[in-house]
C-alpha cells in the first residue's frame, strides 16, 4: 500500500476532543475540515477553538497575530462529503461503538483508497472499527490526550491489518503537529490506560468504602508521590462518564477485578455526575 504524505486533514466529531485536534493540526500549519453533524455542537466549534487560542495567547505561548492565520486554516463543514480531498481522516466521536462503527463506514465512503483512516477511540479495538473497511490495512488508531493543545502525547495503535505505511504517515503527522507518538498493539486501554484505570479505580473504591477522605486521597497521592493531580480529581477531569466505559471495555476483554468500574462510579454517571464538564463529580466545579 502506497500512503500519500499527509497535507490535510479532516477530523469527525466538533467536541471537546475533535475541536483540540483541528486545534494542533492548524497550529502546525496543516489545513483542517471539521465536520460535526449536531447543528449546535458544529456551531460551537470555532469558538471553542478560538477560546483556546485566546489562553494561549494569555499564557504568552502565542502571538495574537497567529490567532488569525490558525482559525483561517480551520473549515467546519455540515456536511461529510466536505472531507473527501483530505489525506487523513480522524474520527473523534462519543465512545460509542454502534456511533463509531456507523461514522466509519461514512468516513470510507467519503474518502479516496489512499487517505489515512484513524479513530481517536481509546478503548474500543482498532480491528473491530477497521472490519468495516474494503481495505483495513489503511486503519489505525491515533490516541489524542486531553486537553489536546496541551498534552503532547500521542498512542499509535496498531491493528493487526495495519500497514506499515501508514505507521510511517501516522507518525510522521504526529510529529509535524508537535506530539510525541509511541506505539501500541491493538488491545484494549492501549498503554496508559491500561496503567491508569486500575490507579484511579483504586482511589474511587477507597473513597466510596470510607477509607479516607477524597481530599485526603487527592492529597496524599499529589504530596506523596509528586503527581499534579489526585486520582478523584483526575477522574473528575477526564470524565467519570468516558472513564465508565474504559474500564467496561478492559473489564470485557481481560476479566480483571482492577479494571471493573466499582458501582459508586456507575450511580454517579447515571445521576449526570460526569465530571468537571458537567460541573460535578466526586467535587463540584464552577462553570466559569
Amino acid at each position: 500500500m502506497t500512503v500519500r504524505e499527509i497535507e490535510s486533514v479532516a477530523v469527525v466529531g466538533g467536541g471537546f476532543m475533535g475541536s483540540g485536534i483541528a486545534e494542533s493540526t492548524a497550529t502546525a500549519g496543516l489545513p483542517v475540515t471539521v465536520y460535526e453533524a449536531d447543528p449546535e455542537r458544529r456551531r460551537g466549534v470555532r469558538e471553542r477553538i478560538e477560546k483556546s487560542l485566546t489562553r494561549a495567547v494569555r499564557g504568552g505561548k502565542m502571538e495574537r497575530a497567529q490567532v488569525d492565520a490558525v482559525l483561517a486554516r480551520v473549515t467546519v463543514a455540515d456536511d461529510m462529503s466536505a472531507i473527501s480531498g483530505v489525506d487523513l481522516a480522524v474520527e473523534a466521536v462519543p465512545e460509542d461503538l454502534a456511533l463509531k462503527l456507523d461514522v466509519m463506514g461514512q468516513i470510507e465512503k467519503s474518502l479516496s483508497v489512499e487517505a489515512v483512516v484513524a479513530s481517536n477511540t481509546s478503548s474500543i479495538p482498532i480491528a473491530e472499527l477497521a472490519a468495516r473497511f474494503e481495505r483495513p490495512e489503511r486503519v489505525l488508531g491515533l490516541h489524542f490526550f486531553s486537553p489536546v493543545p496541551v498534552m503532547k502525547l500521542v498512542e499509535i495503535v496498531v491493528a493487526l491489518d495495519t500497514s506499515v505505511e501508514t505507521v510511517a504517515a501516522a507518525r510522521g503527522f504526529c510529529e509535524r503537529i508537535a506530539k510525541r507518538p509511541i506505539e501500541t498493539k491493538d488491545r484494549s486501554g492501549f498503554v496508559v490506560n491500561m496503567l491508569l484505570v486500575p490507579y484511579l479505580m483504586a482511589g474511587v473504591r477507597m473513597f466510596e468504602e470510607g477509607f479516607a477522605a477524597r481530599e485526603d486521597i487527592d492529597e496524599g497521592m499529589r504530596l506523596g508521590c509528586g503527581h499534579p493531580m489526585g486520582p478523584l480529581e483526575l477522574a473528575d477531569f477526564i470524565g467519570l462518564d468516558v472513564l465508565y466505559n474504559v474500564c467496561d471495555s478492559l473489564y470485557d476483554e481481560f476479566k480483571r477485578d482492577e479494571y471493573a468500574p466499582p458501582p459508586i462510579l456507575k450511580r454517579m454517571v447515571a445521576s449526570g455526575r460526569h465530571g468537571r464538564k458537567s460541573g460535578r463529580g466526586f467535587y463540584e466545579y464552577d462553570p466559569d
